[in-house]
């Protein structure tokens, strides 16, 4: 059996695909205003917070705020790669867009 703690969170940010070829959706090549919904897992070892949830999101929360509102070209993979250096022991990330598209890590 495995346990893991969940944070679920998200942050309002921009970003763009200066370099899309794709007619269809060639809209994302300006920049565009997301919700990016945001779930991170870690396994725990005990079911006594091992980690405590707040803690984790109030870290998971300051790391959003440092990265701003404009967040350039990144992609959600892009986006899911940055919250994995920054906490390389997650087990699990996603990042989506509006809560619909997106992108995961799974460790």
């Amino acid at each position: 059996m495995k346990i893991n703690i969940i944070i679920k969170t998200q942050f309002e940010a921009i970003h763009c695909w200066k370099t899309c070829n794709i007619e269809d959706v060639a809209f994302l090549k300006n920049p565009h205003r997301h919700i990016f919904y945001i779930i991170i897992k870690w396994e725990v070892l005990h079911t006594n917070r091992d980690k405590e949830f707040i803690s984790m999101k109030r870290k998971i929360e300051a790391f959003t705020q440092s990265l701003g509102k404009d967040l350039g070209e990144s992609s959600c993979e892009d986006i899911a790669l940055l919250f994995f250096k920054q906490f390389p022991t997650a087990n699990y990330i996603s990042i989506f867009e509006d809560n619909e598209n997106g992108a995961e890590i799974i460790i």
